[in-house]
């Protein structure tokens, strides 16, 4: 059996059991059990700081040898439940767990830039060397954007947003990781017209019928 660590947001209607072996739905296991601590998180979606509770109970599962937890995240909305193998053994670890869990919304974002801006969604090719080798590339691109990002070039990146992705909204120009103006930016600069320079050179002058003098 593969020992995997996992954090997982489970469905509302599967049933676990609590310390009791009572089967129950997650929400009726965490029902009355107050919250061990309290902090302001930062949103990243609505962009603000909010209020939020959380909560560890040790849980079972019919299909799980091992030990489970439930960490429940609490604010006004509805709570988060998340499950995971992890040993909850301190207050840190309950939020280690919760932070975790919220870096998912990075991946997804990660994972649609890559399906939209960058075709990694069909491929179109039936063997796996050239899907192989055709995913190297576009993670060769993907790392040369982000490169971009550096604040080593941050000029050249506000250059080039400024002058081939132009945009006045807050969200845009506020955005950490441009990497779609920045996309589409390097992609409108390299299909502009770039002009042409031609070197004259001179002709290596004729020194055969030149006079040479003999000293006296």
């Amino acid at each position: 059996m593969l020992k995997l660590r996992f954090v997982i947001r489970w469905k509302h209607g599967h049933k676990f059991g609590d310390k009791e072996g009572n089967e129950k739905k997650l929400w009726e296991i965490a029902r009355g059990k107050r919250s061990v601590a309290r902090k302001e998180v930062w949103d990243v979606q609505k962009r603000c700081w909010r209020k939020m509770s959380v909560v560890a109970l040790p849980v079972r599962q019919a299909k799980y040898a091992g030990q489970l937890w439930l960490v429940v995240g609490r604010m006004k909305k509805e709570p988060c439940y998340v499950i995971t193998n992890e040993p909850i053994e301190t207050v840190e670890d309950m939020w280690k767990v919760i932070f975790a869990y919220a870096r998912r919304w990075q991946i997804e974002m990660t994972v649609r830039y890559g399906k939209s801006e960058l075709a990694m969604e069909s491929p179109r090719m039936r063997k796996w060397e050239d899907r192989e080798k055709l995913l190297l590339m576009v993670t060769l691109v993907y790392a040369y954007l982000l490169s971009l990002l550096s604040p080593t070039f941050s000029k050249a990146r506000e250059w080039l947003l400024r002058q081939y992705c132009h945009r006045t909204g807050k969200r845009c120009r506020e955005a950490k990781l441009p990497l779609y103006r920045l996309r589409w930016a390097l992609s409108r600069f390299w299909k502009e017209p770039r002009p042409v320079f031609r070197f004259t050179f001179l002709a290596k002058p004729d020194l055969s019928n030149r006079c040479s003098k003999s000293p006296g």
